[in-house]
């Protein structure tokens, strides 16, 4: 079977889950080529993932390397430009979240897909491809719940990663910028409306080092929907018990609530502590099969010319809207979003 050849840029924390589920768990895909500033990367390529085809320049990677797809899992601020160069160069792109950092890099890569369009455009937003969300939305469109109006969504990191949130705050983008994409993306998506207007907020109580430089360590959004329909989005670096991501979909006729509790698995341990239900300890944990299966769609998109749900204007919007809520955070304005 001829497989979908694959080159990917930046070997992190996220893009080592991409490569390995690339090189070893989707069987219509190989990973060929690997491009990344650090050599560590680059030797963990070679190592763990047996590519020998690796570059530190992404363009040399586009002109050299046997590929016919690029999946980008660089930092935020790289991605535009490095979609346009990859379409441009007539390869397929999956890029992770978020689409760009600036509305006008937004555009960019929106341009380059339009003058692309034989070619496969991934955005990825990985929780559309959780089990758990994707039963939620086929819930909804069976009107099991009714009419949703109303999306309440917290995403909150561990308390003991807060350090590393601590060290890149100042260069974040701030709190919602930073962790609230995800819940946007979901809230438009289960209400099938997008926002118009935003009131948000923000505090700190426990580690000054977010306020000092204009960040805060939790913060609160709320939207108000085109159709009427609201949504509310909590967002933190200092969850005590792991990784928490948690939904509820509220409707006419009923509600669905995703991970209220985010359990590790279904085991509870019985100890001098009680009766535990231990948690995940972060994102690759909790989405495991999220990154899996959107990257097996991406694949397949490629090989059947299908284009995916997830278009780059869901990442255009979600910037947008991103944007507005920042500015209503630090105003104390209820912002008007505008697209």
């Amino acid at each position: 079977m001829k497989k979908v050849k694959v080159g990917i840029a930046g070997l992190g924390r996220l893009g080592k889950v991409h490569a390995h589920n690339i090189a070893y768990k989707i069987p219509n895909a190989e990973l060929t080529a690997a491009c990344s500033i650090v050599s560590d990367e680059l030797e963990y390529a070679k190592k763990e993932l047996g590519v020998t085809d690796v570059y530190t320049d992404y363009k040399e990677m586009l002109a050299m390397a046997d590929i016919d797809a690029v999946v980008i899992v660089t930092t935020s601020g790289e991605h535009c430009w490095q979609i346009a160069a990859a379409l441009d160069a007539g390869k397929h792109v999956f890029s992770d979240k978020p689409l760009g950092v600036t509305v006008e890099e937004c555009k960019l890569a929106e341009g380059a897909v339009e003058r692309h369009p034989e070619s496969v455009f991934f955005l990825g937003f990985m929780r559309r491809f959780d089990p758990s969300y994707a039963y939620a939305k086929k819930k909804i469109e069976d009107g099991v719940i009714g009419t949703p109006y109303m999306v309440k969504a917290a995403g909150i990191d561990p308390e003991a990663l807060v350090e590393g949130a601590i060290k890149f705050a100042a260069t974040s983008g701030g709190i919602f910028i930073d962790m609230a994409i995800h819940d946007i993306d979901l809230m438009r998506w289960f209400l099938g409306s997008d926002p118009v207007e935003v009131h948000a907020m923000g505090a700190t109580f426990k580690h000054p080092e977010f306020a000092e430089v204009g960040d805060d360590e939790t913060g609160v959004a709320m939207y108000k929907c085109g159709n009427g329909a609201l949504g509310i989005v909590h967002v933190g670096r200092t969850a005590a018990h792991g990784y928490h991501v948690e939904t509820e979909i509220i409707g006419t006729e009923g509600s669905l609530r995703i991970s209220p509790v985010p359990e590790k698995n279904l085991c509870m341990v019985y100890d001098k502590n009680g009766v535990v239900t231990e948690c995940v300890g972060g994102f690759p944990e909790r989405f495991a099969e999220a990154y899996q299966l959107e990257m097996q769609e991406f694949i397949d998109c490629v090989e059947s010319g299908k284009k995916p749900e997830i278009t780059v204007y869901d990442g255009t919007k979600s910037t947008q809207i991103g944007f507005a809520t920042t500015e209503a955070w630090k105003t104390g304005n209820i912002v008007k979003i505008e697209y």
